[in-house]
């Protein structure tokens, strides 16, 4: 375990009251323990994979990072979403202790076992619905919400009092049994002896194997601790003051049963690593590493939402011929997006969304558009635009492609929220004249103007939200553009400025390039733009063709300039009385990640990541990661106003392999980037910023559901509003991506504050696939319209699931030649996979372990059963399958070329055998 994640753990929990410890040193914590099997279980993938593919595959050096596994993996570029990603994870973990400080069920305290069960055995369903659909992010979210009562479960209770040395498997089955529980009314610990509580869990209790936990308050004499109990103990557990005395949880060495605290993690490590080997085959091995963020090519996926009225028909053979370019020459390089992704608008409908990560069906699919309709000018490009937010990866880009305003104006706010979420880079190609003349006639010219200039003022505004660029050219000009901006979408992009103008003025903008980045671009949008360019010699270029510029293109409102490769300080001057964008953005491994995080108003200290806008005039809070070099350190982090020159300097604190916490001031109300400097080595200063801009608001939303949708069953979801401003009449915006039934409020009236609470009640219809997820926005907006902030959730819609066990094989016939010299020699395996007669069906049947001649075929009327036969040399005498059936229940079979061998149904897996002695490679006994 890397020790930038000790040191994130310290970060953002300051308190073992819950969980396993989080202060950095020979504890390991949720962080570490959730860090470790990810990056464990993703070698074990790769690995495989490698095997299958008749690769070769060399193991990354303990102890593993995010970055050397990717490499491992053969899949470099993906080690800033690899990285990404398992952060997402684990602040879920620790956001548990946060949320659901008091609730036991999510801590397995006081004896809540069957309800701890029931929350990891539903994510589970989770989990493998949403990656069967693609929807890697839910799946993702409820990751990190599962992983903490699994984890848990091992310091809480008495299991490794038990002498258990492996993981209890009903953890992730509902349809067994968890083990031999204590009765509510059954005494299960003593006193302990002064601060030594080796031996408080009574004697019959250990003899008869009853499984208990302790339980927990934080309020004196309130406890609800029934007479004889356990208690989970420590400074903050009031009910280790009332008889028994004492406790039992193994948080770390210093806890009640610290002594056991490595037997503990190191079980929680094996957990961790058995349900991910089971969402694993569930999955399938690519699927499951894209969940985990790693994918062939590129880490970006392809969007296009795309204009289909009647006049746009010029612009879709354009987007044909730059989509057929793209893929005919990045398909099978470190370019090829990892998703391609399709929505379609016009008016009166948008979508549907087409998403798939087969280049052929794309190419299909966006060949078969044809464009028609249009009537009254103004289309529904809002709708389009949050259908692809919603759907599409993190940090991807989009590129929307119009030749009309908009209809739907009034979703600018919600695009603007998932925008900020995502931080997606939105890219509008506007063809024709220009937005400006695509309008109604007017014999009112001046109101024409401003009506006009309000709708290409909307466009540029999102732009600048997102880091993304307004292109206005000429129909005969789109193609040339449009294969111009699709350079965004190559991996291993950062971005070293970016700012805007509106109104424009004269402003001088600097930017650092160090060794790492080559092809350093330059993207400049605005008309009657003129420029003096200054390199870190001195030298200046004040046109496209100067001596600093080894290459330009100038297209529409659009001018590229690639620059002559120098390391150090350039400077940019921009002279313009009208709207201007910059920006400058090169190739480098070295960029970084984010989130605000908040202290925890909550009973324990610690810091929770921001779903919201942070709040605005008070000081704040930046978690920020290097990625790309083990050497990097950041010296600076700056708010950095969009449209302005304000900057807010922030105070770096490092915590250790690339993790930095970074205080601020004052959050500004306005927008601004995220800046960061540093260091590589001591030698190299490299400069980076964030696409993405950012406000704070006096606004806070709070709202959070870790419910599942049912198709058919109404759904609500409590929300809050609260403000430090002004009071008065707040509007309140409840949208979702999904054509679903809803209801909401359209104001709330506040005082300053005072919180108001509401709800929002949605119903998926029963039609809805199992894994799909509903993305809801809930805004409230000051009166004026001053201030917004909002609250964004992805809900997941499973269907109802009855069907827990998991497919069988039965042995049918083996055939067996072998002989002392293997090679030539051959067994032959025939076998029936069968999901019972009240099974959902056997879905797939896959070689886990083998490298003979595999087939499968569907037995003859009955959907339950897959025949499986198999043709090995004798040189490989075992084979591994795994079934798995419709909803995701996993089974995994063993069979043997020796008689003398006994199949195994159930063997625990190796990546499991691995995790458990993870810990003695750390140095912890």
């Amino acid at each position: 375990m890397s020790s930038g994640f000790a040191a994130l753990c310290f970060l953002l929990l300051h308190t073992g009251a819950l969980g396993f410890g989080i202060l950095p040193g020979s504890s390991l914590s949720h962080q570490e323990i959730t860090m470790m099997a990810i990056l464990n279980s993703t070698v074990q993938v790769c690995r495989a994979l490698a095997q299958a593919e008749g690769t070769d595959f060399t193991f990354p050096a303990q102890p593993f990072t995010a970055e050397a596994v990717a490499v491992a993996c053969g899949e470099p570029k993906s080690s800033k979403n690899y990285r990404q990603a398992i952060i997402f994870i684990t602040l879920r973990n620790i956001r548990v202790d946060i949320r659901h400080a008091l609730n036991g069920s999510f801590h397995f305290d006081e004896e809540l076992f069957v309800q701890g069960r029931n929350i990891i055995t539903e994510g589970i369903m989770v989990v493998k619905a949403s990656n069967k659909q693609g929807n890697f992010e839910s799946a993702r979210q409820k990751m990190g919400e599962i992983l903490h009562p699994l984890q848990d479960f091992y310091s809480h209770s008495n299991w490794v009092e038990l002498g258990n040395k492996f993981p209890n498997a009903n953890l992730i089955r509902s349809d067994t049994s968890i083990g031999n529980l204590a009765d509510r009314n059954r005494a299960t610990c003593r006193n302990c002896d002064g601060d030594d509580c080796r031996n408080n869990i009574l004697a019959d209790i250990i003899e008869e194997k009853v499984l208990t936990s302790g339980y927990f308050g934080v309020v004196p004499f309130a406890s609800t601790k029934p007479k004889g109990k356990c208690s989970h103990g420590g400074a903050g557990d009031q009910t280790s003051k009332i008889e028994p005395k004492g406790g039992i949880n193994k948080d770390s060495f210093d806890a009640s049963h610290g002594h056991l605290h490595p037997d503990a993690a190191n079980l929680a490590i094996a957990a961790t690593s058995w349900l991910l080997e089971d969402i694993r085959g569930a999955a399938g091995d690519r699927p499951f590493l894209q969940m985990l963020g790693i994918s062939k090519g590129s880490s970006k996926a392809l969007c296009f939402v795309i204009d289909t009225t009647k006049s746009m028909s010029d612009d879709i053979e354009a987007v044909r011929a730059v989509t057929s370019s793209i893929i005919d020459n990045e398909v099978g390089t470190e370019n090829e997006p990892s998703a391609y992704i399709l929505v379609p608008f016009n008016d009166p409908d948008f979508g549907p969304m087409t998403k798939t990560t087969d280049p052929k069906v794309f190419k299909n699919v966006i060949n078969s558009l044809s464009a028609a309709g249009g009537g009254d000018e103004e289309e529904l490009s809002l709708s389009g635009l949050q259908l692809a937010l919603t759907r599409a990866p993190q940090n991807s880009e989009v590129f929307l492609f119009t030749d009309g305003p908009a209809k739907d104006k009034h979703l600018k706010s919600t695009v603007i929220a998932l925008i900020e979420r995502t931080q997606t880079v939105v890219n509008f190609m506007i063809s024709g004249t220009t937005v400006v003349n695509r309008r109604k006639r007017s014999k009112d010219n001046q109101n024409l103007n401003r009506i006009a200039e309000s709708d290409a003022q909307l466009y540029r505004d999102l732009a600048q939200a997102s880091g993304g660029l307004v292109v206005e050219v000429s129909k005969t000009e789109l193609p040339e553009a449009t294969s111009i901006i699709t350079q965004f979408s190559r991996s291993s992009l950062v971005t070293l400025l970016q700012a805007a103008r509106s109104p424009g003025r004269t402003d001088t903008f600097s930017f650092t390039v160090d060794g790492t980045v080559e092809n350093v671009r330059v993207y400049i949008t605005g008309r009657s733009v003129t420029f003096t360019l200054t390199s870190p010699t001195g030298e200046q270029s004040t046109d496209t063709t100067g001596p600093l510029i080894t290459a330009s293109q100038s297209v529409g409102n659009l001018k590229t300039l690639q620059l002559k490769s120098q390391v150090g300080l350039w400077k940019m001057k921009m002279e313009s009385t009208n709207p201007y964008t910059l920006k400058v953005i090169g190739q480098s491994p070295i960029d970084f990640l984010f989130d605000f995080v908040e202290a925890s108003q909550g009973p324990f200290t610690g810091y929770d990541s921001l779903d919201t806008r942070p709040r605005a005039g008070v000081n704040g809070s930046l978690l920020v990661t290097l990625t790309g070099s083990d050497s990097a350190t950041v010296t600076e982090v700056t708010l950095v106003e969009s449209s302005g020159s304000g900057e807010v300097k922030g105070t770096v604190e490092p915590r250790g392999g690339g993790n930095f916490l970074v205080l601020v001031d004052v959050v500004p109300l306005v927008e601004f980037a995220v800046r960061v400097t540093g260091r590589d080595g001591g030698a190299i200063v490299f400069q980076r910023q964030s696409c993405t801009s950012f406000r704070g608001s006096n606004v806070t939303v709070i709202a959070d559901s870790n419910s599942i949708l049912v198709p058919g069953t109404p759904f609500s979801v409590p929300f809050s509003v609260l403000t430090r401003g002004v009071g008065g009449n707040f509007t309140i915006r409840a949208t979702i991506n999904q054509r679903f039934d809803s209801t909401s409020p359209t104001n709330v009236f506040l005082e300053t504050g005072v919180s108001a609470n509401d709800t929002v009640t949605l119903s998926a219809p029963l039609n809805t696939r199992s894994g799909d997820d509903v993305t809801l926005t809930i805004e409230a907006e000051a009166p004026g319209g001053e201030d917004t902030n909002y609250v964004v959730l992805r809900i997941p819609v499973v269907n109802t699931v009855t069907d827990f066990t998991p497919p069988r094989c039965e042995q049918l016939g083996l055939k067996a030649n072998c002989s002392a010299n293997c090679s030539s020699s051959t067994w032959e395996l025939s076998v029936r996979v069968t999901d019972g007669a009240e099974g959902t069906g056997v879905e797939r049947v896959s070689l886990r372990r083998g490298n003979g001649t595999f087939n499968t075929s569907p037995a003859s009327g009955n959907e339950n059963i897959t025949l499986v036969s198999y043709v090995s040399s004798c040189c490989e005498p075992e084979v591994e399958l795994v079934a798995v059936d419709r909803v995701g229940n996993v089974g995994t079979c063993v069979f043997s070329s020796s008689p003398k061998v006994t199949p195994s149904p159930l063997l625990l897996p190796t990546v499991v055998l691995l995790g458990l002695h993870m810990l003695s490679k750390l140095g912890i006994p």
